[in-house]
């Protein structure tokens, strides 16, 4: 991640907010509300994943009609879905994995992106390109805090956005390591608060999840 969010007074996703929630959106009349909720909770930046067919439609949904958002695109995997994204108005790109053609069109989409990794090896080839934002993913299966801890001091210049089995117990020790700007996670979206669309549940989940910081105290 490499330049600032348009608008934003924040350098980076990573400084947004302590979570970022990763969304998946399968009814497009819930897109604006549920990402309503989760802003009015204190959790501007938004991942909405390309694992469902209104994906696309969701992220130009909230980018034309909730403007405190900062919606951004996840499970980005190839070029044509970098530019599909970016012409939908997403501001920022999670990729769960990289190449190098992948890294070249995030690049040069001009809005900041995260890679994914899940391996030393990764990480420097990653700050070898001049990357220093990257998302940890699968992070509980890739080895969790105790894999970042280890990171932090051969490679304190990288920092990341943990994502994958995070919970809202295991946030805080996250949060609490040098090499972590932000965690990504679901815990505020309850598969049946979305279903009931009770988003009053929501707001209050990703209201206690922006209070969430090392140690598990409200920052």
């Amino acid at each position: 991640m490499s330049s600032p969010l348009p608008s934003s007074p924040a350098a980076s996703v990573l400084d947004l907010a302590p979570v970022v929630p990763v969304v998946v959106v399968d009814d497009l009349a819930d897109a604006v509300p549920l990402a309503r909720a989760l802003v009015t909770g204190g959790l501007p930046a938004i991942e909405v994943t390309l694992r469902t067919p209104v994906a696309l439609d969701a992220i130009r949904a909230i980018a034309g009609e909730v403007p405190d958002a900062v919606v951004g695109a996840g499970t980005v995997v190839t070029a044509e879905q970098v530019a599909d994204v970016v012409a939908a108005g997403a501001r920022f790109l999670v990729s769960p994995g990289w190449t190098d053609a992948l890294l070249e069109a995030m690049r040069g989409s001009g809005v900041p992106f995260l890679p994914g990794v899940s391996t030393t090896s990764e990480v420097v080839a990653l700050l070898e390109r001049g990357v220093r934002e990257m998302k940890f993913f699968p992070a509980e299966a890739a080895g969790g805090t105790a894999y970042l801890k280890a990171l932090s001091a051969p490679l304190p210049q990288a920092r990341f956005c943990p994502t994958g089995g995070i919970t809202p117990a295991s946030a805080p020790e996250y949060l609490a390591l040098p090499n972590v700007g932000c965690v990504g996670g679901s815990w505020m979206l309850p598969k049946d608060a979305v279903a009931s669309r009770d988003w009053e549940r929501v707001e209050r989940l990703a209201r206690a999840a922006a209070g969430l910081s090392a140690g598990g105290t409200s920052r």
